[in-house]
């Protein structure tokens, strides 16, 4: 299991050293850009994350909750080790949104909301590095696990089969629940308030580590 955690828990205003805090046990930062129209919520944008991007060692996972992904993802500095997350439902044309974000020269994944079928993205299981699964509704941080995206994941898993892709796992993820997900057979945990929610971040994410199993 690989833990990455979700900076829209953190402290807005005090961002890179929130980030740097975590660190130590981070193997992904995970970035939420929203723009208000996607989901009812707006966030930060590239200036921000770039800025972190210039100061923060650990590869980015920046989750794109926009209707237009095409427009913006370019904008964004990365790394090749980076991962650039768009939705299959937003406006944009998957396998052309694949395209511009494997052309900035990082990895791409795709996200689906709780409610779309998960065989939306069987068709570009070729072409991208990771899927993540939302267990919760995107927009805002703090909401509870949906228990029917372990089912989710299962399906995912046995789809995926020998394909090089990393399933992620994104919402109200916490020591009750992360065993679960992990057998199911997710591989990257975002986690948030179960990390910046805690007066000792890091051993929250030891806690979380060792509940994984």
């Amino acid at each position: 299991m690989k833990l990455a955690p979700s900076l829209l828990s953190a402290d807005f205003g005090n961002l890179r050293a929130e980030a740097r805090e975590v660190e130590p046990l981070a193997d992904y930062f995970h970035i939420d850009v929203m723009d208000g129209h996607f989901v009812d919520n707006l966030t930060i944008g590239p200036p921000v994350v770039n800025a972190l991007r210039r100061g923060l060692e650990k590869p980015f996972d920046i989750h794109l909750m926009i209707d237009y992904p095409i427009h913006y993802a370019p904008r964004f500095e990365v790394k090749p080790s980076d991962i650039v997350t768009f939705h299959v439902e937003s406006e944009d044309e998957p396998f052309r949104t694949i395209e511009v974000i494997r052309e900035m020269g990082c990895k791409v994944g795709i996200s689906l909301r709780p409610v779309t079928p998960i065989a939306a993205v069987f068709p570009y299981l070729d072409l991208i590095d990771l899927i993540l699964v939302m267990s919760v509704e995107p927009g805002f941080g703090g909401q509870p696990f949906m228990p029917q995206a372990v089912e989710r994941i299962e399906r995912l898993r046995e789809e995926i089969g020998a394909r090089p892709v990393v399933i992620s796992v994104d919402g109200g993820i916490n020591e009750t629940n992360v065993g679960r997900v992990v057998k199911a057979g997710a591989e990257l945990i975002v986690a948030g308030s179960a990390i910046f929610g805690q007066p000792d971040r890091i051993t929250a994410m030891r806690r979380l580590i060792a509940a994984a199993g």
